[in-house]
C-alpha cells in the first residue's frame, strides 16, 4: 500500500521501517526534516516537506507525534493531513493522547470522507525497533479491517477495543497499571536492598511466582543497578498520566495510587531525572549504582 508516516521519534522510526520493510511504499514526515532525510537514505521512500505532501494520494496516513497540541497540528493546521487526504482514505493515529483529541479529529475526517483509528501503542522503544508492539484502537470495524494489514507490521497483537477514543482508554488503563506495578516493583527492590539481600537472587526466584510482571524481568535488574536509560521517559509518563488523571476527573473514577505515583515522577524530575526511564522511579528511596 501506499503509506505515509508523520514524526519519525524513537517509537515512530522504526514502526515506519518494519513497513518499508514489509513493501509498502513509505512518505515520511518528521518536523526536523534531517531526521525524515536520514530515514529515506537509510530505508528508502520519499521525504515530504509538509504532513498535507506527505498525505496527498496515500491510502494509509499514520502518525506518531508528542502530545494532542502536536497532533492538532499535523492533522487539522493549514498543513495537516486532512486538508489533503482523499475521500475513502484512512488515517491511524499511534500517539498516546486523549480520548478528546481522537475524537475530535476522527468528526474532522468524517466530515472529509476519511477514516478513523485512534491506535496508541505500548511496548517501548524495544517492541517499536523488534516489530512486537500492542496496539489498541478504537474506531469502526470495517476501517480497522482495513487498516490492520498495515498495523500488523509492528504488531505482535492489535485489537479493536470499541468506538473511537476506545484504543486511547485502554492505553490509559495500560499506564495506570504500570504505574502502580514500578512503584511496588520499586519499593520492593528497595525493601531487599536494606535488608541486605542479594537481590538478583531475589528477583530470579520471585519472578517465577505470583509477583512476576514485565516489569520485573525487564527492569528489576536494571533499577538494582541504577541503569535507567532504556526508553520511555520520566517525562513521557508525566503525561500519559495527566491525561489518565484527567479523564478519570471526566467519569468518576477514583485513581490515589495513580495520583501518589504521578507526584513521586514530579519528584524524579525535580531531581535531574526527566528523560531517565520511568523504572528511575526508584531513586526516590534511596540513590542507586
Amino acid at each position: 500500500m501506499k503509506i505515509a508516516f508523520l514524526g519519525l521519534g524513537v517509537m515512530g522510526a522504526p514502526m515506519a521501517r518494519h513497513l518499508a520493510a514489509k513493501g509498502h511504499e513509505v512518505t515520511v514526515y518528521n518536523r526536523t526534516a534531517a531526521k525524515a532525510e536520514a530515514w529515506v537514505a537509510a530505508h528508502g521512500g520519499r521525504v515530504a516537506r509538509t504532513p498535507a505532501d506527505a498525505a496527498a494520494g496515500q491510502e494509509i496516513v499514520m502518525s506518531c507525534v508528542g502530545n494532542d497540541d502536536d497532533l492538532r497540528v499535523v492533522m487539522l493546521g493549514p498543513d495537516g493531513a486532512l486538508q489533503a487526504m482523499a475521500q475513502g482514505a484512512i488515517l491511524v493515529d499511534h500517539t498516546t493522547a486523549s480520548a478528546d483529541v481522537a475524537r475530535e479529529i476522527a468528526a474532522a475526517a468524517k466530515e472529509k470522507g476519511v477514516g478513523f483509528i485512534d491506535a496508541p501503542v505500548s511496548g517501548g522503544q524495544a517492541g517499536a525497533e523488534n516489530g512486537v508492539l500492542t496496539v489498541m484502537c478504537g474506531g469502526e470495524p470495517d476501517i480497522y479491517a482495513r487498516a490492520e494489514p498495515a498495523i500488523q507490521c509492528f504488531a505482535r497483537a492489535s485489537r479493536l477495543m470499541g468506538p473511537v477514543g476506545s484504543g486511547q482508554l485502554t492505553k490509559m488503563v495500560n499506564q495506570i497499571c504500570i504505574a502502580g506495578l514500578v512503584q511496588g516493583l520499586s519499593e520492593g527492590i528497595h525493601f531487599g536492598q536494606s535488608a541486605g539481600l542479594d537481590i538478583e537472587a531475589v528477583l530470579d526466584v520471585i519472578s517465577k511466582g505470583a509477583a512476576g510482571s514485565w516489569q520485573m524481568e525487564n527492569r528489576g535488574k536494571t533499577m538494582n543497578q541504577g541503569k535507567f536509560d532504556f526508553g520511555f521517559a520520566v517525562d513521557w509518563m508525566r503525561k500519559d498520566l495527566s491525561i489518565c488523571l484527567g479523564e478519570a476527573r471526566r467519569n468518576g473514577a477514583s485513581l490515589p495510587v495513580t495520583a501518589l505515583v504521578d507526584q513521586f515522577y514530579a519528584d524524579v524530575q525535580k531531581a535531574g531525572g526527566s528523560r531517565w526511564d520511568t523504572s528511575s522511579l526508584i531513586t526516590r528511596l534511596k540513590k542507586v549504582g
